[in-house]
């Protein structure tokens, strides 16, 4: 990381210059320093040059910009940009160490988000599971030695229509909801880290709570009585009904996504779901095994409805794993 942020002759006249600046703890993809402008606490951040980063700029500007008109706040307000350099830098924020409950504030704030006005908003639309997915799934089943019936692939195939027509919701989606991308303060959560914003339908975001954070790196296991305190929130901040079939659909497409077993840049490399029958790996303390047999728990709980066989099918497939991995490990309840 370089030792001084770029900030260009135009931010700088428009900011100031940068003092007492410390650098932070980010993905490879960014370089971020936390600063004072003219006095002002400062955090900037640069996408570092690479395939998607003019991208991933765009989308993280947009997606502020326009998460900016909700109040109570859920972004940091946006102090100025420099496309030219993939340069944006907004206030920094103070946080505060999260409550024992805090999934209920970050589930009030995450409605809040997807409640954003988005007309004209230019994001992409959100990309859900893909035919490809269930195929992998339907192939770790059977090398689990679970028998697969025809209609658990009807069930799925109908499960990505369902998805894929939500999208059209427009919902502003942050793409990667995660503990440590949620600053809590005094005044509620805000959120960081948009380069992965999208449109779409926000149930799957809201889904994290029950599937445990499936794109993070700390995977965390909520008790139930806590999920739905929290789900209660989200429904009072967007002022909908949430409908359980919809988040059964959310649980599930996540759930037969090997891609939402490693970190993003691992993603769309491999069939994740076929290299967890030879190897195990870790992300934080929490392993690949162990993440998907507590999806394929959420999954299984589901009962009747439009999922019925692949729920019935997710509780075999469990089973299955912890009869051939029993040192397997329940997810922490801890964020860290």
């Amino acid at each position: 990381m370089r030792s001084a942020p770029p900030l260009g002759d135009e931010l700088t006249a428009l900011l100031g210059s940068p003092k007492r600046v410390r650098s932070l703890a980010s993905s490879p993809r960014s370089e971020v320093w936390r600063a004072r402008l003219d006095g002002t606490p400062a955090v900037i951040k640069q996408l570092v040059a690479g395939p998607g980063a003019e991208e991933r700029y765009a989308h993280e500007v947009a997606a502020i910009q326009a998460a900016s008109v909700v109040q109570p706040a859920v972004v940091p307000r946006l102090l100025g940009t420099d496309p030219a350099e993939r340069v944006l830098v907004t206030e920094s924020i103070e946080e505060q160490k999260p409550a024992a409950d805090w999934v209920i504030g970050y589930a009030s704030a995450l409605g809040r988000l997807h409640s954003t006005p988005t007309e004209g908003v230019d994001l992409p639309t959100w990309s859900g599971p893909t035919s490809a997915d269930i195929e992998a799934f339907l192939k770790l089943a059977a090398w689990l030695g679970i028998p697969v019936s025809d209609e658990v692939g009807t069930e799925l195939e109908a499960m990505l229509t369902r998805l894929a027509a939500r999208s059209a919701r427009g919902d502003l989606l942050h793409g990667d909801p995660c503990p440590a991308n949620d600053l809590h303060t005094a005044d509620g959560v805000r959120f960081v880290d948009f380069e992965q914003a999208a449109l779409g339908d926000g149930t799957v975001e809201l889904a994290y709570l029950r599937i445990a954070f499936p794109t993070c790196w700390c995977a965390t296991a909520q008790p139930p009585e806590l999920i739905a305190e929290a789900e209660a929130a989200y429904a009072a901040a967007t002022g909908r009904v949430i409908d359980e079939h919809e988040l059964a659909d959310a649980c599930a497409g996540w759930t037969i996504r090997g891609d939402a077993l490693v970190q993003r840049a691992h993603r769309e490399t491999a069939d994740h779901l076929a290299r967890l029958t030879v190897e195990d790996w870790k992300l934080w303390t929490v392993s690949a095994r162990d993440r998907l047999a507590y999806r394929l728990g959420v999954v299984g709980r589901l009962g009747d409805g439009p999922l019925r066989e692949t729920a019935l099918l997710a509780e075999r497939m469990r089973e299955a794993m912890l009869q051939r991995w029993p040192g397997l490990r329940p997810l922490p309840t801890k964020r860290p």
